[in-house]
C-alpha cells in the first residue's frame, strides 16, 4: 500500500508540472526589476520581452550604455530604400495641358526612334553597308560576325563624325545644360552641325536635293538655308544609298574575277561537282590579306568623306 501511494504522488507532481506550476515558480524566483516570461503563449513572436534582460529604470538597466531601449524580439520596420511614385491621370483643364500631354507624346516617339535617326543622318549608313558588301564579296558566311561588322562602323562612325559631335556638344548640349539657353535654341543649334555636315555629301551632285524639293513643289534654294531638314535628310538617305552601292560595285570587281576564272578551271578538268567557292575563297583571302584590304579599305572609305567635308 505504502508504494501505491508513492506512485500516486509522484503521479499527482507530474500532473501539476503539466497544468503549469512551473512558469508560476519561475515568475516568483525571478529576480526583482526584470522581464518574465509571458503567462499565455503569445501567436506570433513580435514584441515579445527578452527575459531577465535589463530594462531601462532598472537596477540592471546600469551595466548597459546610457539610451538604450527596452530590450524586445521585434523586428524594426524597414525603412523605403525607393520612394512612392504615384502617377494620377485626370482630364486636362487647359490648353496649355493638352499642348503639354501631346509634346510628351512627341517626344517619346523621336526617343524610341532616335537609334534610327542617328543611323539616317551620319556616315554610319555608308559605312555598314560597304562592310557587308566587304563580308559578301569574300563569299564569307558567320566570319566576321554581323555583330563585330556593326561595332566597326559605329567606332568609324564617331571617328569621321567627331568635330559633328563635338559642336554640337559645344554650341547646344553644354549651353543647355547650363541654362543659358532653351531648348528650342539648342535644337537650332545642334540641328546646324548635322545639316552642314549633309549638305557637304551632296555639294557636289546635288540632284537628290533637287528631286525632293521638286517633290515638295518648292522653289529652287538659293543656298543651303533654303533646303528644309525634311527635304535634306531624305536626299542624304538616297545619296549615301548610291555612293555605297557604287564602292561595292568596285569591291566585287576582282572577287568575280577570281570566281570566274576558278570555275572555268573546274569546268574544263570536269570536277562539275566540286563547288567552286571552296575554291575560290582561299584566293580571296590571299589576295585581300596581300593587298591589306582593311587597311586600304578603311582609308578610301574615311577620306571619301573628309574630301567632301573640307
Amino acid at each position: 500500500m505504502r508504494s501505491m501511494n508513492r506512485w500516486f504522488a509522484a503521479f499527482a507532481v507530474l500532473a501539476a508540472l503539466a497544468a503549469g506550476a512551473v512558469p508560476a515558480v519561475a515568475q516568483e524566483t525571478a529576480p526583482a526589476g526584470t522581464a518574465t516570461f509571458p503567462a499565455v503563449t503569445a501567436d506570433t513572436a513580435t514584441s515579445v520581452p527578452v527575459p531577465l534582460a535589463a530594462t531601462p529604470g532598472t537596477a540592471a538597466a546600469a551595466d548597459f550604455p546610457a539610451g538604450s531601449t527596452e530590450p524586445t524580439t521585434a523586428v524594426p520596420e524597414a525603412l523605403p530604400a525607393i520612394p512612392f511614385i504615384d502617377l494620377a491621370v485626370r482630364s486636362a483643364e487647359s490648353g496649355q495641358e493638352v499642348a503639354f500631354s501631346l509634346q510628351l507624346l512627341l517626344l517619346l516617339t523621336v526617343l524610341s526612334l532616335a537609334p534610327s535617326i542617328i543611323i539616317l543622318v551620319t556616315s554610319f549608313l555608308r559605312v555598314s553597308i560597304v562592310l557587308d558588301f566587304v563580308k559578301r564579296a569574300l563569299s564569307l558566311q558567320q566570319v566576321p560576325p554581323g555583330q563585330v561588322l556593326m561595332g566597326i562602323a559605329f567606332f568609324l562612325t564617331v571617328f569621321i563624325m567627331w568635330p559633328t559631335f563635338d559642336e554640337t556638344y559645344q554650341k547646344a548640349l553644354r549651353p543647355l545644360s547650363e541654362g543659358t539657353i532653351g531648348v528650342e535654341e539648342a535644337y537650332r543649334e545642334a540641328e546646324k552641325p548635322f545639316r552642314l555636315f549633309m549638305y557637304s555629301q551632296m555639294k557636289s551632285d546635288p540632284e537628290n536635293i533637287r528631286l525632293f524639293m521638286n517633290l515638295r513643289g518648292l522653289p529652287k534654294p538659293r543656298s543651303l538655308a533654303d533646303v528644309p531638314t525634311y527635304v535634306l535628310v531624305p536626299a542624304f538617305i538616297l545619296n549615301e544609298l548610291t555612293i555605297a552601292f557604287k564602292i561595292g560595285i568596285l569591291l566585287y570587281i576582282p572577287f568575280i574575277i577570281i570566281d570566274m576564272v576558278v570555275a572555268s578551271t573546274l569546268m574544263s578538268m570536269g570536277m562539275i561537282m566540286l563547288p567552286p567557292v571552296m575554291i575560290s575563297t582561299p584566293f580571296k583571302l590571299i589576295l585581300f590579306v596581300l593587298v591589306d584590304g582593311w587597311n586600304l579599305m578603311t582609308r578610301q572609305l574615311v577620306e571619301s568623306f573628309l574630301r567632301n567635308t573640307t
